[in-house]
Order: structure tokens, then sequence, then C-alpha cells
């Protein structure tokens, strides 16, 4: 069996596996609600279908994964009222959701650009495979959002403060730092995917002890970048001192008061980003620590309506993606200028609007 989602994903059944494939390599593969709304439907239905044992998902072309969710167009919808802006959120948390309580193995082959929605379709997963072409990151507060799909869930559950740090820097991992950060399950080199996947698909019995055992089979045959240190070794230490603070304004007096040359160059980052993102940023992260993955959920929708009616996220799109002058003008402009009462307001519930789960 094989069908084509007006072609943007495709759907194949290889002997009990489905294998999903992301095809808009010219747009890096970014997820649109078109795809969004033919994904969830066939997961379900694999999911319910007794011959179907696995799920594989892996983006067409040599670039990307999947570089994020199409923002330009819920910019567009945004802007003009269009409800995309509040489908687009919704539908997308729905999959995520799905993928993280998946009742069968769902293996997503992180090779190359993996940001944003990419991350939503993967990281929630029980298999997560990266190669020395991954590139991962969350660049959302240098737009004017914040670390959805999930992030709230995920980033605080990795070691120390190294969520944290993501979340607020965008900082890019890559390779096998994807999964020393615990991002990724695996690593297995890009040349031997497609192996990999051929045997996936022929497993007689692809248990979630069988395929974690064929995916540690292919990594243990996997040399490369080995005996290379986590490329932020050196870091955790200061990261996990400078990001343990109360607010935003204390991580960025640890970082300018610390003075090194890493604490300086994060400072001046986090300087870039809309001071609402990060301060959004810190409040899911710290808030997401404590819940699950579906309450999270709930939370990042709202979080992302309350996005949608401000300032930032058209200016940071506009400023980073559209005129691509990388000077966005934000509003506030400054942490202080980002009250409390506004960010009750982001994380309040949204009654009869509210995602349902």
């Amino acid at each position: 069996m094989s069908s084509q989602a007006g072609s943007e994903v495709l759907f194949e059944r290889v002997g009990s596996a489905g294998v999903i494939t992301l095809n808009r390599s010219k747009a890096l593969n970014a997820l649109n609600l078109s795809m969004i709304r033919h994904l969830y439907p066939q997961l379900k239905n694999w999911e319910k279908d007794s011959e179907t044992d696995l799920v594989v998902i892996k983006g067409a072309g040599e670039k990307a994964f999947c570089a994020g969710g199409d923002i330009r167009a819920v910019t567009e919808a945004g802007k003009s009222g269009d409800s995309l802006a509040q489908d687009f959120f919704r539908e997308e948390y729905i999959l995520n959701n799905t993928i993280g309580t998946y009742q069968k193995p769902y293996v997503a082959l992180i090779d190359g650009i993996t940001m944003g929605g990419g991350v939503g379709l993967s990281v929630h997963g029980r298999f997560r495979v990266a190669t020395e072409k991954t590139l991962f990151a969350m660049p959302e507060t240098a737009i004017g959002l914040f670390p959805d799909v999930g992030g709230g869930y995920f980033l605080p559950r990795l070691q120390g403060k190294l969520g944290l740090f993501l979340a607020l820097t965008g900082f890019r991992l890559k390779g096998r730092d994807v999964q020393r950060a615990g991002v990724a399950t695996h690593f297995v080199e890009s040349q031997k995917l497609a192996a990999l996947e051929k045997d996936l698909v022929n497993l007689k019995s692809p248990t979630f002890d069988a395929v974690g055992s064929m995916l540690d089979t292919y990594q243990k045959q996997s040399s490369l970048d080995r005996d290379k240190p986590f490329s932020l070794t050196q870091h955790l230490d200061a990261i996990n001192r400078l990001f343990e603070a109360s607010s935003v304004e204390g991580i960025l007096e640890n970082l300018r008061r610390d003075g090194s040359a890493f604490a300086q160059k994060q400072a001046e980052t986090l300087c870039k980003m809309s001071p609402t993102s990060l301060k959004i940023t810190f409040r899911q992260l710290q808030t997401g620590a404590a819940l699950s993955l579906q309450e999270v959920l709930v939370m990042e929708y709202r979080l992302s309506q309350a996005c949608m009616k401000g300032n930032d996220f058209y200016e940071g799109v506009r400023a980073v993606l559209v005129d691509r002058d990388q000077s966005p003008r934000w509003q506030p402009a400054s942490l202080e200028g980002v009250t409390e009462q506004f960010l009750e307001g982001c994380f309040a519930p949204l009654g009869e609007h509210d995602l349902r789960l």
C-alpha cells in the first residue's frame, strides 16, 4: 500500500511497518496544516491496524528532517484573523500528543535540520536517531515565540539546566551532541540509515525491545566522532550554575557577573531575544517540569494564542524570515517591561477555546 497526501507527505506500508516521508524538501520539509491533517489520521489508523507493528518517519532530500512549522503561513493568518492561527497550533499539538502516547514503536530518523515543529514530530516518540548531519535547535525566542511542541515537557527533563539554556539561547546542537544531550536516543552514521530502515521494516517481530536492540547494534557500528567529547562538556558546570536563578533577570545578572567569554557570549545572545519570549519560556519550563505532556501541551496552546495576539511574534518573523534585517523592535524592549500581570494573562485558561486532548 502506498498513498500520496497531496505529495507533501508520503505514506507507505513496507512489510509490517508504516513508513512516513515528509516530502517538502525545497521547504526543508517544514510542517504545514495540510501535512498535519494527513499525518494524524494515518498514525491513528496504523496504531489500530493489527498488521502494522512499527512506524518509521523520515524527511526527503539531503538537508532536513523537518526545519520547523510553516511559520510564515501562521503569521499571515494571525495578522488577518484567519482561523489557521488557532487551527495550526491546536492540531499540531494533538499530533505531538499522539506521538508521545503512541502504542507501537515509533522511530524518527532525524537526519539533517531538526527544529521547532520537526522536534515535535520526533522527540516525543520512543526512538530518535541522530546522524552527523543532524542540526537541532529550538530557536523560537529569536522570533517572539517560545519552544513549543512540548518543549515545556522535554527540555526541563534534560540534564541539569541544559534544557533551559537551549530554550532561552536557541543554541544549536550538532551530530552526536544531539544524542549526548538526551534529545536523540541513538546515533547512526547517515550513510547507514538506508540499511537500518531496511532492517527495521524486515524485523519479524518489531517489539520495542527488538527495535531498541537493532538501533543499539547500528550505533555500535557507527564510530564517527565517537571519541569526540560532548561540545558543551566544559561548560555544563557553568550552565548549571549561571542558569540557576529565579528569573531571567537573575540569569542575566549571573552571566554578566561571571565575566568568562562563554558567559559573556550567552548574555549577548539573550539581549537579542524577545524579552517577552524569554520570560514566557522561563516560566513555561519551570511549570512544565512538574506537568504531564498533556498538561504541558494545554499550557502551550494558551501561550501560542497569547503570542498570536501580541507584537513580538510578527516582528520577529519580519526581522528574521521576511526582511531579514535581523533588527527586531521588541515591545516591550526590556525584561523589566514584561510584567507579572501580563505573564499571568498569557498562562490563563481559554475556557471553551482551551486545547482538549
